[in-house]
């Protein structure tokens, strides 16, 4: 049973009262205050404090502090005026038919009150217990809410975000298109005009050629003005031409010279080399140069450069080399929209993914180009080394050093005598071991 605080205090004035409950004990760990309009309670076990106010406060604007042993309460009165008494006096008239003149006793009026003062603040205790109780509920839904409502705005937020994102991105996919159009446009006029001074300069040439033709012929014409060459001038002219002849050296003897050879592609010898599997490999280069796709209705928008492969190819080149990777990406992914064959297009975008650090796009590309690199041949020996290190590189970026040290290990094989390779290679092994000064 709880034991009842009675040594408090309190003053007021016209708006607000004052309690001080002292905190009894060595240490204090907890304290419980409840506070509704009509009600006040001070638990710290196993002290109890209650207080049944005389008139009703304003709850929300009351406060607590607790603290050098004792606990301040702060209630603001709902009227401005000044209490008779802290806690409520309850009285009871009671109406006692007397039968007897000695029945009504001063014991029996005393234990009626004390029976009508428990009831009284037992019913105010549970009424103060329930508001207090809804209170709670009150701020635990409007906690909920808040929560729901800050959720939600972050998500907006996120959504608002990712929108301007994909905004910006496209954004600047529209400027790369129109920064490669001008480009694209301006290197037509060029050719243009280029065509146009060559045209001009054949023009010119052909006319100081007729020009050369027509003086030459006019001097011929003229041999004597009014008249006919005389005889003696004949005679000599004739002589002078049979001497120039006999002063000719004769001609030469006209023959053919067979030269025979055997048609080489590959510069290693023919006992070496793999002849079907370079039969099939130059087979595939050649059906790879002709198979454009450009039935597309969005590649039958572009112009007769656009359509090339390789002059696309040499754009995204130039891009890489410059550092503007997404613009190189953006080149090498349409020639790719109009010839899948071609696996240098696949090696270097996966080289730009691996700049971008898009390493999954450049695995999916390296390994789209190792399948287009069939059959091995000497021929195909460095793409299929450098297709092996983009994505070897790109699988130790990703903490995949087992598969990294494969491609490595194939990319050796091919070419091993590359000092870089083998040192790459062995870092790769001294990771994987845990060796690795640099790791540690």
């Amino acid at each position: 049973m709880p034991l009842l605080v009675t040594d408090y205090s309190w003053t007021q004035t016209d708006s607000t009262v004052f309690i001080s409950v002292p905190l009894k004990g060595r240490k204090v760990e907890k304290v419980d205050i409840i506070s509704t309009e009509e009600y006040l309670k001070v638990h710290y076990p196993p002290y109890l404090f209650e207080a049944f106010l005389f008139e009703p406060v304003d709850d929300d604007r009351s406060t607590a502090k607790v603290g050098n042993g004792v606990a301040v309460i702060s209630l603001s009165k709902r009227t401005n005026k000044v209490w008779e008494h802290l806690m409520i006096t309850t009285s009871l008239n009671i109406i006692i038919i007397m039968l007897r003149p000695d029945f009504a006793s001063t014991e029996l009026i005393h234990l009626c009150k004390m029976k009508n003062d428990k009831e009284k603040k037992k019913e105010i205790r549970e009424r103060a217990l329930l508001t207090y109780q809804e209170k709670l509920s009150s701020e635990s839904r409007s906690k909920v809410e808040k929560q729901h409502a800050e959720k939600k705005y972050a998500l907006e937020i996120m959504m608002k975000l990712e929108k301007e994102e994909r905004d910006s991105i496209q954004k600047m996919k529209d400027n790369e298109r129109e920064k490669t159009t001008a480009e694209l446009a301006a290197w037509q006029l060029r050719q243009k005009q280029k065509a146009e001074e060559e045209a001009q300069l054949k023009l010119q040439s052909q006319r100081d050629n007729q020009n050369k033709r027509a003086m030459t012929e006019k001097k011929w014409t003229e041999g004597s003005v009014g008249g006919t060459v005389e005889p003696d001038q004949r005679g000599n002219s004739e002589g002078k031409s049979k001497r120039k002849q006999a002063n000719l050296p004769a001609p030469r003897l006209t023959g053919n010279i067979q030269v025979t050879f055997t048609p080489r592609v590959f510069p290693t010898a023919l006992r070496e080399s793999r002849v079907p599997e370079e039969e099939d490999w130059l087979k595939k280069q050649a059906e790879a140069r002709h198979a454009v796709n450009a039935d597309d209705k969005e590649l039958k928008d572009l112009k007769e450069e656009e359509r090339n492969p390789d002059w696309l190819k040499d754009k995204g080149d130039k891009y890489f080399a410059t550092g503007d990777y997404l613009s190189a990406v953006n080149a090498y992914s349409l020639a790719i929209r109009l010839n899948r064959k071609i696996p240098a297009l696949y090696s270097n975008r996966a080289a730009c993914h691996l700049k971008l650090k898009n390493l999954h796009k450049a695995i999916e590309d390296s390994s789209q180009a190792l399948d287009l690199l069939t059959p091995p041949v000497v021929a195909n020996e460095a793409a299929r080394a450098r297709a092996h290190v983009r994505r070897g590189s790109a699988f130790c970026q990703l903490q995949l050093y087992a598969e990294g040290l494969q491609d490595y290990q194939a990319a050796l094989k091919i070419s091993p005598h590359n000092e870089v390779l083998q040192a790459d290679t062995q870092r790769i092994k001294d990771i994987i071991q845990g060796t690795d000064p640099e790791t540690q």
